[in-house]
Parts: C-alpha cells; structure tokens; sequence
C-alpha cells in the first residue's frame, strides 16, 4: 500500500504513522518549514494508545518524487485546500484516490470538480491530538478513528481493499457505506464544539455546566441537521443525541482544535467550517441565525 499524506500536522502526522507502523509505504508531502523540523525530530507520536516514533520518514516537497500512489490521505486544513490541489491532481494522475478528511462538507465538492467524482472518497477522522513544541504529535483522547466509504458507484472495491489493510493498524477504523451521513453527523460535532469554544475561549468543562452556554451549542448541533436534510442527506434527531452525547462525554479539558488555534494564534478554519454552513444554507434558503452569530463572534481572530 503506497499512500501520501497532505497535511503532515497533528492529524496527518498520526495517521500517516500508524499506517506506516502497519506496514504502508508513506510519503509525507510537505512545505520546507515542516519539512526541516521533521528532518531534524522525525515524528514521535505520544498516544493514550501506545506511543510510536517514527525516526527517519520520507519526506516529499513536490510529487514528481513519487512514482506510484494507491491512497492520497489528504488531512490540511480547510484554508490550505487550494493550495493542495494541484499536488493531488497529481497523485489522481499517477492512479491515487483521494481519502480526504478535512473538518466540514464542500471540500467534497472542490476536489470532486478538480479531480473527478470517481477518484474521491468519503472520510473522516474523530481525533483530539496537538503538536508540541518540536512538531511531535500529542493525542490526548481515547479516540483515535478513521472512517471512510464510497461517494460513488464503484468504489467500493478500493474501500474494501483499504479496510483489509487497515484491519490490523493501531487506530479504529471502519468502512461506512453511506459514509455521507457519517460526515454530516461529524460536521455537527465540529461545528457546534469548535464553534463554541472558540466563541467563548473555554474548553467544554465551563460550557456544560453553563446551560444557557450549553443551549448554544445544541441549537448550533440542531442547525446543522436542518441543513443535512436540505441536502437531502438524512441526519435524523436519534443522530443529533448521539452527537449531544459524545460532547458531553468529553471531559472536562477537552476542547477544539480551533480553540487551541485562538489561543496560539494561529489562523483559524472559521471561513471553512461555520462559512461554509452560511454559503450551504444560501443555496437551500435557510435560515441559520445561531450560526451567523458564533460566525460573527469568532471572524475578528479568524487570521490569526
């Protein structure tokens, strides 16, 4: 199994490990900033799943150094998919399909034109990890899945082949048929956990035990099935429980990876994940007024 890893952060850097460690030949395609800092530390994953250190990986500027590429694993994030997509048109080229798992729905949308419906796979991963100082990877949550299935007729042959690799691979993974309403139903977890916390600048601790602050997030959870079912996928409300149940789960100091951005100040996914929301409405003629609000609230730190 040869796969390239877009997007060798946090996400990208755990997964494309464990890939490895199951035995993958794994490329990570990188910018020259990450690529010295993985050169000089590799990466070293520090997991409540057991901790891996991946000393020498191979590292890639540009995709003329791959010769062949079963899988694109595409994982950066939303504000940088445009500039990845020559890179994947690329790997299409050279017989990859692409198992993107970016936060939100219309990324679907812009590689499937870029590349061809026929090549782009449904994913998503459900992960809590950061980077430290050094680059390495810190995943802090009991969770560390990998879900993917077919978009189009016809790929469910390649899906099945990627889930007999990964049957032995230290992360949970599954094949999902209709793997569209996996990601509609983690586009509601993202959007109202990361909006939130964000917004208020607090992990989820401080945001349980504030019902009004609470209330937010469900009404953010319940705005985004609305918009699943204007899009004719049906995300039902035993959906929306069980996504309520999962954030209350967290514990205490969980919180988002767009929250550790505000905090860091690094530039945020908001225009990707909650204007995204906005523009999907638009075209259906929601309203979405919780949504435009934590937009609005949130969009003075967007850059960073």
């Amino acid at each position: 199994m040869d796969i390239v890893v877009i997007g060798a952060g946090a996400l990208g850097g755990y997964f494309g490990a464990r890939f490895q460690q199951a035995g993958a030949n794994v490329s990570f395609l990188v910018r020259e900033k990450r690529f010295s800092q993985i050169r000089k530390n590799g990466i070293h994953i520090s997991s409540t799943q057991g901790d891996y250190k991946l000393q020498e990986p191979r590292l890639i500027l540009n995709t003329d150094e791959i010769e062949t590429c079963d899988f694109v694993f595409l994982s950066v994030k939303g504000y940088h998919l445009s500039g990845t997509l020559d890179h994947v048109k690329a790997l299409v080229n050279k017989g990859a399909y692409v198992l993107p798992v970016l936060n939100g729905i219309e990324h679907i949308r812009v590689l499937q034109d870029f590349v061809g419906k026929s090549r782009v796979l449904g994913g998503l991963a459900s992960i809590m990890a950061t980077l430290d100082e050094h680059g390495n990877v810190v995943h802090s949550s009991p969770f560390h899945d990998l879900f993917f299935g077919p978009m189009e007729q016809g790929q469910k042959a390649i899906c099945l082949q990627l889930e007999k690799f990964l049957k032995d691979a230290n992360i949970n993974s599954s094949f999902k048929e209709h793997i569209l309403r996996e990601m509609w139903k983690k586009y509601m977890f993202i959007h109202a956990f990361s909006g939130v916390t964000a917004a208020v600048n607090l992990p989820i601790g401080p945001i349980k035990a504030q019902q009004e602050t609470f209330n937010l997030l469900e009404f953010l959870l319940q705005e985004i099935k609305r918009l699943a079912n204007a899009h004719h996928v049906s995300v039902t409300e035993e959906d929306y429980e069980e996504v309520r149940g999962k954030i209350l789960a967290l514990k205490d100091d969980a919180t988002s990876s767009m929250h550790q951005d505000r905090r860091k100040g690094n530039k945020l996914e908001l225009d990707h994940i909650h204007g995204g929301a906005v523009r999907l409405a638009a075209d259906t003629g929601l309203t979405m007024p919780y949504t435009r609000a934590i937009y609005g609230i949130i969009k003075p730190f967007a850059r960073g």
